[in-house]
């Protein structure tokens, strides 16, 4: 008993370092679990929302008659799962009205839109009841009567299609959440750095006592046993209200958010968590504390004597260059992580030292310059702070760079799925070809209306393709790989306008001449630039074609060749047809009677395009607003942190900045000085953070994504954020400035009483 008082007397002596351990393990635990929560919300709320727009079946009348509520009766009567989707078309802003039966939706269980529940609420989702009274008003409406699945037993006179409410966009999910676990695991790596920063500085200032023990026959053992003792009792005190902070945090943050959104497809962005504690979390934070504090354990002394050394800088350099070499050649995701990991250990190496030396340096050569005597002590101050801060450095400017990161991937990834969106459906109308019906008659009756816009046909099928060299015989078919086939008549304005990766000159036009264009996926699986030679099977008929261009294609993984609609042999057989179609001077009705007509059924599907890619956008909105309060949780507490980590570090020198004052300094200079030392500090950490920062960008865009999907992202930078994390530093900076002109303050008061 006398050991363990004798062992937590330094805490009685300096109970604000006990307290500024025990909040950084209350505010470490809390990011884990908040950012942990929102992670998993983000998740589940993208795959719910992917869930409601997902592809579905409905069923239509043989006789190409429009379904109706006796049909519905009928179906449900003879024991089919089908359910009724009444869509109401309004003019903008209003737009389109979807009219559910979440009742009629019950037997869908786990493939009912929205999920096992099959709640859809809220625009533009009602219930079918308030729907059926707006098509009373006036508007155009058409009702759908969705099938749980395609294996549904229909009666005769009854036929399924297919029915979606937007693209795929599958992979672009996928993609986002890799670099969501991602972020995860960075945020992981910044909550063990701060712990460790606050837990090292309080042993280093109980050395003295440390040796008091040995000295008094205490084993090093013992010593080590009831430091992790203290660990164990102090986190486990420190975890639970972490926990609480972290769950009521993700709660509030899922709860704004949701409200802000109107809560589109009835997904709370936070749900039910709330009343039970992540204690895997808990787990996961314990864990990470013992780990973070007690890792010098394993590590042999002479060893940790190199970290600072020059050798250790040059193998801290080493590991970075490595780490950038691994990142660049990596064949797969596993070895773009480790030289990630690898980047990161060498960049966390060198930064302290780095900017000590920097600062040094800088010192130095104003002495010779003749700079005043305070901006050189200032500069020398700055040095020992980056030596002796070395741990909350390195975690402010890795949760600083993780943050310029995940800006610059949710911004790039919000403009490049509205851009792709937009590209896809340029067109206003989407016309579905009947099974059956003669798409050439269709396009023939278009070309011959006056007024009509721009418009396009579009052919889907399969080809066989490899990558060769002109002159050469064809391979044979089982030599080749499919690959998806998008054939266009005409190639229209509609997609002139498209964004290309790469591409020769006049492309549109040399596809109408015989060129192909392919997406990136398959682009990156050949090894094909522009220029190349491919040699294309279609319907057993064998071509070569020059590769005139590559295109982004999201979110799918599948390989596509692009062709004029006029290139395709006579046996091709479509697996699906379309029309894309701009009114222009014309209504879509009437648009729709003559192509009615055309194929003599009493009505065609048209879709709004305006509506799905609203629609469409929309899925993604949730998750790139909790991704922005993730990062910004993260900056929030490293900024803590460093807060914390300054103001100790102050105050053990507070005697060192009452000197100033001592040599005749005014306490407003004295005041500047602290101002403009912390305010250094925290604004070259930030500095320091923006070639990592960038450099993860890259990864994150260029290397992890085509790894993992075949396709890249556009790099995006964003400097005007850099400016706002230049703010943030400073206001830090600032608020360590005024803590410390508190303490001095203090110190004054304390030292006149006594006298």
């Amino acid at each position: 008993m006398m050991l363990v008082r004798a062992f937590v007397s330094h805490y009685r002596r300096h109970p604000f370092q006990l307290a500024a351990l025990a909040v950084m393990i209350v505010l470490a635990t809390m990011l884990w679990t908040g950012v942990t929560l929102l992670t998993e919300q983000a998740r589940h709320s993208l795959f719910q929302s992917e869930e409601a727009v997902a592809a579905q079946v409905h069923v239509v009348r043989a006789d190409g008659q429009r379904v109706s509520v006796d049909d519905f009766v009928d179906l449900r009567m003879a024991g089919l799962c089908v359910a009724p989707w009444l869509e109401i078309q309004r003019p903008p802003p209003e737009g389109r009205v979807i009219g559910i039966d979440p009742l009629a939706m019950g037997c869908f269980g786990e493939s009912a839109p929205g999920g096992a529940t099959g709640s859809l609420d809220g625009s533009p989702f009602v219930d079918i009841s308030d729907a059926i009274r707006l098509s009373r008003e006036g508007y155009e409406s058409r009702l759908y009567l969705l099938a749980a699945n395609e294996s549904v037993a229909l009666p005769e006179g009854y036929a399924l299609r297919a029915f979606s409410l937007a693209p795929e966009t599958g992979e672009l999910a996928d993609s986002f959440l890799l670099n969501l676990d991602a972020l995860s695991l960075l945020v992981l790596l910044i909550t063990g750095l701060l712990v460790r920063s606050v837990h090292r500085l309080g042993v280093a200032q109980r050395r003295q006592s440390f040796e008091l023990l040995y000295r008094f026959g205490v084993p090093r053992r013992r010593v080590q046993q009831l430091l992790a003792l203290e660990l164990v009792v102090l986190s486990g005190f420190c975890v639970v209200p972490g926990l609480w902070l972290g769950t009521q945090l993700a709660a509030m943050l899922g709860g704004g958010f949701g409200q802000a959104l109107d809560s589109l497809f009835d997904v709370t962005l936070y749900a039910g968590s709330a009343a039970s504690l992540p204690w895997q979390a808990a787990a996961v934070m314990l864990l990470l504390v013992l780990t973070a504090c007690l890792v010098d354990w394993l590590v042999p002394q002479r060893w940790q004597g190199v970290i600072s050394s020059r050798h250790g800088r040059v193998i801290a350099a080493l590991v970075l260059f490595v780490g950038l070499a691994t990142v660049a050649l990596a064949v797969d995701l596993a070895w773009a992580f480790a030289g990630t990991a690898l980047v990161f250990a060498g960049a966390g190496w060198l930064t302290p030292g780095l900017l000590a030396l920097a600062a040094q340096t800088l010192s130095e050569r104003a002495a010779l310059d003749g700079t005043g005597p305070l901006a050189r002590w200032r500069r020398r101050e700055l040095a020992a702070m980056f030596r002796h801060l070395a741990l909350p450095v390195v975690a402010l400017q890795f949760a600083m760079a993780t943050v310029l990161a995940v800006q610059a991937l949710v911004t790039t990834f919000e403009s490049t799925f509205e851009e792709w969106l937009a590209q896809r459906l340029e067109a206003e109308f989407y016309v579905e070809v009947p099974r059956g019906a003669d798409a050439s008659l269709a396009a023939e009756r278009l070309q011959e209306l006056e007024g009509i816009g721009p418009w396009h046909r579009v052919a889907r099928g399969e080809a066989r393709i490899r990558a060769g060299e002109p002159g050469k015989d064809a391979e044979p078919e089982s030599d080749q790989v499919p690959a998806d086939l998008f054939a266009l008549t005409p190639v229209s304005d509609l997609v002139r306008d498209w964004s290309l990766l790469a591409s020769s000159g006049r492309p549109w036009e040399k596809l109408e001449q015989g060129g192909v264009m392919i997406n990136e996926q398959l682009a990156r699986r050949h090894q094909l630039g522009v220029g190349d030679t491919l040699k294309i099977g279609i319907g057993g008929t064998s071509t070569e074609a020059n590769v005139v261009a590559i295109y982004a294609d999201y979110g799918r993984p599948a390989g596509e060749v692009m062709v004029s609609g006029a290139a395709l042999p006579e046996n091709f057989s479509p697996g699906f047809e379309s029309f894309s179609v701009n009114p222009g001077d014309l209504t879509m009705a009437d648009i729709s009677e003559q192509l009615a007509d055309v194929w003599n059924i009493s009505e065609v599907t048209i879709r709004d395009n305006a509506s799905i890619r609203a629609l469409a956008s929309q899925v993604f909105d949730q998750t790139f607003l909790l991704t922005r309060a993730i990062s910004l949780l993260t900056l929030v507490l490293a900024a803590v942190a460093l807060l914390i980590m300054s103001w100790v570090f102050f105050t053990t020198r507070a005697w060192y900045f009452q000197l100033l004052s001592i040599w005749g300094l005014p306490a407003r200079v004295v005041r500047g000085q602290l101002r403009r030392l912390s305010v250094l500090l925290t604004l070259a950490v930030t500095l320091a953070a923006l070639p990592l920062g960038i450099w993860l960008t890259w990864v994150l865009v260029s290397r992890i994504n085509p790894l993992a999907f075949g396709w890249s992202l556009p790099m995006e930078l964003y400097p005007q954020f850099w400016l706002e994390l230049g703010v943030v530093a400073a206001a830090t900076g600032m608020v360590v400035a005024h803590l410390m002109r508190r303490q001095l303050v203090h110190r004054a008061d304390r030292k006149q009483v006594e006298t």
